[in-house]
């Protein structure tokens, strides 16, 4: 039987609490405010637009605003905070905590998922040199992007702990381990350079990555048998292996309940978060199933080749704007054939530009924004592509499509 993590659990006596909880810039408070600061970073990705935003970004299978039953991205992200709950419930760690890196960890997708994300890494290491994984631009989001109105009706920056903020980063599924726990150090995450690279800070990181894991595998194979992606080969396949450590399984939700009693019957503070060596087996094979028989289907090529257009072409349209520290005054000055996304754009990027450089024209737009100035004056283009790709990640599919379409009518 597994054992309890209580002792190790991101509570007030842990010894790293102080750390944990730390924030970049501090938050205004209330005397009679009832939540723990893990509780407060939940509310506060709760009310932020980008949550809000995951409604129409793909999890796997596009345009789910045309079919109800299929998973988007804020659904997977209900999942995960699910089933990563039920497992720091068993396993006595801080539930408060658990829930807020669920809620937060998938704000840094780009719109059309995978491919999105790829495309734009694809953009990034051409101009930049450097990748853009979702990760880590979920911790680029809440840090220096996404903003909330204080007390005062000021528009700040998120300035979540440093918990949440880890859990973020180190949230990757994508490598198969087992047995995994925390990191001892406490470092400055700009230290992660790929996906995967460091294991979270705390246990409730750890959990929240597995769930992922488990829910991400379980409800792709739902929607894709919804969808019909199935042959009656793959079906019987997939019965067989949905009952190969339990002749009971049918479906996907038996398997993953299977996992979490398993896990939690099979971790401890020595061997770390870890399922049994059949149940791993079995969950490797189900993630090698999905790739093989939905993330590569033939039926989701027009798809990516869409997806990737859609995202070169608005991104090729910004790039040609940039004028040095005037580009804010030409953008709002000359009249450029794809008037209705450079001004979208021109607008969203005075919020996070200093104040000399926004024309007269603008400045109403940044009068409430006491936010982080990360693009400066915009005197180095590679400041201002990171804009443009910061852009164009913020976007649902919906808002992607609808600014594509738009310029096809010029």
């Amino acid at each position: 039987m597994g054992g309890s993590f209580a002792g190790a659990a991101a509570v007030s006596t842990h010894p790293e609490y102080d750390r944990l909880t730390e924030r970049q810039d501090p938050l205004y408070s209330r005397q009679d405010d009832l939540r723990s600061p893990f509780t407060r970073d939940y509310t506060r990705v709760l009310h932020s637009l980008a949550y809000r935003r995951m409604k129409h970004k793909t999890q796997v299978f596009f345009n789910a605003a045309n079919n109800d039953h299929i998973c988007t991205r804020i659904e997977h992200v209900a999942h995960v905070e699910s089933v990563s709950n039920v497992i720091a419930r068993r396993l006595g760690l801080n539930e408060e905590l658990t829930n807020a890196i669920a809620i937060a960890h998938d704000l840094g997708h780009a719109p059309f998922g995978h491919e999105g994300e790829r495309t734009l890494s694809e953009i990034s290491m051409e101009y930049l040199g450097i990748p853009f994984w979702h990760e880590k631009n979920g911790v680029h989001f809440v840090d220096d992007v996404e903003l909330l109105r204080d007390s005062e009706n000021n528009f700040r920056n998120l300035s979540l702990t440093y918990a949440v903020r880890d859990g973020i980063i180190s949230h990757c599924g994508e490598i198969d381990q087992n047995g995994i726990r925390p990191r001892e150090e406490l470092f400055d995450l700009d230290r992660f350079e790929k996906a995967g690279q460091y294991q979270s800070a705390t246990w409730e990181g750890c959990v929240v990555k597995l769930a992922d894991k488990f829910a991400y595998i379980g409800r792709d194979i739902e929607d894709a048998r919804r969808l019909g992606y199935f042959s009656e080969q793959q079906k019987k396949q997939l019965t067989e292996m949905a009952r190969a450590q339990n002749e009971k399984a049918i479906n996907t939700t038996v398997i993953m309940h299977n996992m979490i009693i398993d896990l939690c019957e099979n971790s401890s503070l020595s061997k770390g978060l870890c399922l049994s060596r059949d149940m791993s087996d079995q969950l490797d094979a189900l993630k090698k199933f999905n790739y093989e028989s939905i993330y590569h289907h033939e039926r989701l090529q027009p798809y990516k080749a869409y997806s990737r257009l859609v995202i070169r072409q608005i991104f090729d349209i910004l790039l040609k704007c940039y004028r040095g520290e005037a580009t804010l005054w030409e953008m709002a000055g000359k009249d450029y054939y794809h008037r209705r996304l450079i001004k979208e754009f021109a607008g969203w990027l005075c919020r996070y530009c200093r104040k000399d450089i926004i024309p007269d024209s603008l400045a109403e737009t940044v009068e409430p924004f006491l936010n982080r100035k990360i693009y400066g004056s915009l005197s180095d283009e590679k400041v201002y592509i990171q804009a443009a790709i910061d852009y164009i990640a913020g976007m649902t599919d919906v808002f992607a499509e609808e600014t594509f379409h738009k310029l096809l009518e010029c």
